[in-house]
């Protein structure tokens, strides 16, 4: 806000976690070939920054057992920032010896969440992050986190303020200040959302902040909207509206990385994204994936299709 004005920004970060959060929860297992056919088309529509995968127990997510396969295989090419989750030092440790090197390290904000799949409230486990961090120091990697039911949690219900900012204080005092926060199972709205954006960007201005939205309810893009109105400019989608969190009950697919392009580039915000080629990757995780995802834009088509086709009818008549 300007003046009492709202400013649109001139772009818009996007970062693609569809080759994780999007792949993780699908039944069929991905290849590490159809995963690089995925990776490069990613890079190819012009997307800078990439979660590749996560380094957790197979047993856990087989779905991303073959993350190093994958790292050792990618071309990194130049000004695209890859990264991977993970949930503890061994996971840090696997990142680095298969030569990626910044790491997201994830807690939930929910007590309840936290317990229901680790046992541990968020600050007991974020006890362990010391050692991670440390380990990122001594061998030059960075390191991002991620607080997910920062907006809703499926056991607990609404998550309070309070609890997200706890979390936060905790990664502030390991140093790290690029923290998304995440709507893991899609229970947030526009108002909490705008709300809760303008709140933490007041309290802890230090930050770069990320938000990550599942469209399980459909509100994905008017909360992306709303992260925008609160003066948050990055946000995570993944191709074709793939994923889901297989440690939450309910949390369908992300929010679909091209109708994120489409509505931003409608409303005249850049994304350095080419938006018929993040559609191509679309079309292809579908194909590989062997069922229709949740992208709006590749069943309607963009708004432009659409006046093109009516002009091209009234030039034939």
């Amino acid at each position: 806000m300007v003046n009492g004005a709202l400013v649109w920004p001139d772009k818009v970060t996007i970062c693609e976690v569809g080759l994780r959060d999007g792949l993780q929860n699908e039944k069929r297992i991905f290849s590490v070939e159809e995963k690089l056919q995925l990776l490069n088309a990613v890079v190819g529509s012009g997307v800078k920054i990439i979660e590749v995968g996560s380094f957790v127990h197979p047993k856990a997510v087989p779905a991303m057992a073959d993350t190093d396969k994958l790292v050792q295989a990618m071309e990194k090419v130049g000004g695209v920032e890859y990264r991977v989750l993970v949930p503890n030092l061994k996971g840090v440790e696997r990142a680095h010896a298969s030569g990626i090197n910044k790491v997201k390290l994830t807690v939930s904000a929910s007590e309840a969440h936290c317990i229901n799949n680790f046992n541990k409230k968020p600050l007991e486990m974020m006890e362990s992050f010391h050692e991670c961090v440390d380990f990122v120091a001594k061998n030059n990697m960075e390191v991002s986190g991620a607080i997910s039911t920062s907006f809703g949690c499926p056991f607990q219900g609404k998550v309070p303020v309070a609890q997200v900012k706890n979390v936060v204080r905790e990664f502030l005092k390991l140093g790290i200040t690029e923290l998304s926060l995440s709507d893991t199972t899609g229970m947030a709205n526009p108002r909490q959302v705008f709300e809760l954006g303008t709140h933490m960007r007041k309290t802890f201005p230090q930050v770069k902040w990320v938000m990550h939205f599942h469209n399980t309810r459909d509100m994905a893009l008017a909360n992306i909207v709303a992260g925008i109105q609160s003066g948050i400019t990055t946000f995570d989608g993944a191709f074709a509206g793939l994923g889901g969190c297989p440690f939450a009950p309910g949390a369908s697919g992300n929010v679909s990385t091209e109708d994120v392009i489409h509505m931003l580039h409608e409303m005249g915000i850049d994304t350095g994204i080419n938006l018929e080629k993040a559609m191509a990757t679309a079309r292809l995780a579908e194909q590989l994936a062997g069922h229709q995802a949740s992208s709006a834009v590749l069943k309607a088509g963009r708004c432009e299709d659409l006046t093109k086709q009516h002009v091209s009818r009234q030039n034939n008549k």
